[in-house]
């Protein structure tokens, strides 16, 4: 299917969305809350384009990560209009993050007014939702939304350390502005207000997982999991391969 993007026509794939598309031809258009891992939320709308449907006289505005492509649009990802209300969207992501570099750097870009912060926890989340996803990508529910407007924050319940909590630290990996902390030394994992025992790979030594992590696989997967950290899980991998093609 044909699709006019910035003027240019490109193919699009079928169930594809426009923000696909464009991350696919490295057409930028910003977004927050789409990761590949998850899809689109059209939570954050700073990834707003302007579209043109054929049959309709006037443009409108949607969100490219949640917009699949049926019909032979015509998508503008950087007029004034659509900039304006990004500026907009900036500006109130940024009182409650406005001290964080990442979100610095999209005051500067999109010229967005100030306004008096707004105390978060955890500091610096700008609710994008990445953290939950990842939480139950993971086969979990050990965090999610709680309370409404400015009181509306990501958390355990209660503030406490929570059952479900594996320590895997996936929603501190996936969250943009660092707004999850986590806390290791030489054999721990501190997260969530929670503390796990960190397990060593066998082969590099080095520690990659915490226990809970480890029983949780091999509980999901009904297999006994070797505990080998990523890199050394794929050389090990390589090697057999090399070995058995012999």
């Amino acid at each position: 299917m044909k699709v006019k993007i910035n003027g240019q026509e490109l193919e699009a794939r079928e169930g594809e969305t426009i923000l696909e598309l464009c991350l696919r031809h490295d057409i930028p258009i910003p977004h927050l809350c789409y990761h590949p891992a998850f899809g689109g939320q059209g939570a954050c709308r700073m990834c707003l384009v302007e579209l043109k449907e054929p049959g309709r006289v006037n443009n409108r505005l949607v969100a490219s990560c949640t917009y699949p492509i049926h019909s032979s649009v015509e998508v503008t990802t950087e007029s004034e209009r659509v900039h304006r209300l990004r500026r907009n969207i900036v500006m109130l992501l940024a009182r409650r993050a406005s001290q964080n570099p990442w979100m610095k750097e999209l005051v500067e870009q999109y010229g967005a007014p100030s306004l008096p912060p707004v105390q978060t926890e955890p500091a610096d989340c700008i609710l994008c939702g990445l953290c939950n996803h990842a939480c139950e990508k993971m086969g979990k529910t050990a965090i999610w939304s709680m309370f409404r407007g400015i009181e509306k924050r990501i958390a355990t319940p209660y503030d406490e350390a929570a059952d479900e909590c594996m320590g895997c630290a996936a929603c501190a990996q996936i969250c943009p502005t660092q707004a999850i902390k986590v806390e290791e030394d030489a054999a721990t994992r501190t997260i969530w207000n929670k503390k796990f025992e960190l397990v060593a790979c066998r082969r590099c030594g080095k520690n990659f997982a915490t226990r809970e992590q480890i029983e949780y696989m091999r509980e999901s997967s009904g297999y006994e999991v070797d505990e080998l950290c990523d890199h050394c899980r794929k050389l090990t991998l390589a090697q057999n391969v090399r070995h058995y093609s012999r």
